[in-house]
């Protein structure tokens, strides 16, 4: 009887959650700018990701999850990879992201861009990519 019942709270959390797994203020030195001397001179960015899904299962195995040390992974590497647009780094990590793990229903991928080369003074450029699963 315990066990039946367990099973069924089991059941029930599986199929009225959503688990979050995120990333916040991974900082990053990289080169990304529309100018030249952006791409030489290179600046400090702030990359947050966030991803939503169902819960496959509460297993205690990193295999029923998004790894966010996979996350990471995508996030460094892609930030290497020197664009002229903040736009096309963050669609580069989402489509990497949703590719892995295509049972994500939203995602939301921001990056900072900190001091950026303007006059006045700035704290940071900033720009946002979401994705939402379309049922």
């Amino acid at each position: 009887m315990k066990n039946a019942c367990i099973r069924n709270m089991n059941e029930r959390l599986l199929n009225n959650c959503l688990q979050t797994v995120a990333l916040r203020d991974v900082k990053v030195f990289a080169y990304h700018g529309y100018y030249p001397e952006e791409q030489v001179l290179g600046c400090y960015f702030v990359v947050d990701l966030e991803v939503d899904f169902p819960p496959q299962t509460f297993a205690d195995e990193l295999s029923s999850t998004v790894n966010y040390e996979e996350l990471n992974t995508i996030i460094l590497s892609e930030m290497a990879n020197i664009q002229k647009l903040l736009e096309t780094v963050l669609n580069r990590i989402l489509t990497r992201v949703i590719k892995k793990y295509a049972f994500i229903s939203t995602a939301s991928v921001s990056i900072k861009k900190l001091n950026p080369l303007m006059h006045g003074q700035l704290g940071h450029s900033f720009v946002r990519l979401n994705y939402s699963l379309k049922k």
